[in-house]
């Protein structure tokens, strides 16, 4: 069964295919049904909202399931900055690196003891009609560091110690098995996992 996610970022679409790893369901890029320019305003005002929205928006442009991941980086320092705004938080056109930079400047007088933060991921799954069908959040406690480390990985991983790796490894230093069992979009696909294969087996 085709479900399409709701990212142009494939990385994002092969990290929850491995998640997921469900017989018979393939996960499919806007561009891959011709939508690679379609595009949803992040509206909501909750990470729920935001997933629901951009599911309920792809699977009516689509005519075919939809699965949106709306996620964030909570920073205890900054009052849960950058949370709901993390990919805009440096700016509406910022690199990766840029984002990690700007938000260390914000920490840099910081203690480590601090530093403490969180990655929550919000998944959403929509039927063609756009209703929600089911969503599943999971979280993934940790600090942020003083530099970056790693290059398995996106966003702000590379600043990101997750509390269960250990000896300070960045989520870009994990492999992608060490990452998947901890991550925050690791916890909530196994939740909704589930939900997943008997919507797939019923249709």
């Amino acid at each position: 069964m085709k479900i399409l996610v709701a990212t142009n970022n494939r990385g994002k679409v092969l990290e929850l295919a491995r998640l997921f790893n469900i017989e018979g369901l393939e996960l499919a890029l806007p561009a891959d049904l011709g939508l690679k320019d379609f595009d949803v305003e992040e509206t909501g005002q909750s990470y729920y909202e935001n997933a629901a929205l951009k599911a309920a928006a792809f699977a009516r442009a689509s005519g075919i399931p939809a699965l949106a991941d709306d996620s964030g980086l909570e920073v205890d320092a900054l009052n849960g900055e950058p949370g709901l705004y993390s990919k805009r938080y440096a700016g509406e056109n910022a690199t990766d690196a840029y984002r990690i930079s700007y938000l260390l400047k914000k920490l840099e007088n910081v203690s480590q003891e601090n530093r403490t933060a969180r990655f929550i991921a919000l998944l959403a799954l929509a039927a063609p009609d756009g209703t929600i069908i089911e969503h599943e959040q999971g979280i993934c406690e940790g600090a942020i560091g003083f530099t970056p480390t790693g290059n398995n990985g996106f966003g702000y991983d590379p600043i990101f110690l997750p509390s269960k790796a250990g000896n300070n490894n960045s989520m870009a230093d994990l492999s992608n098995e060490e990452k998947d069992l901890i991550s925050h979009r690791g916890n909530a696909a196994r939740k909704l996992a589930p939900y997943l294969r008997k919507y797939i087996q019923a249709i």
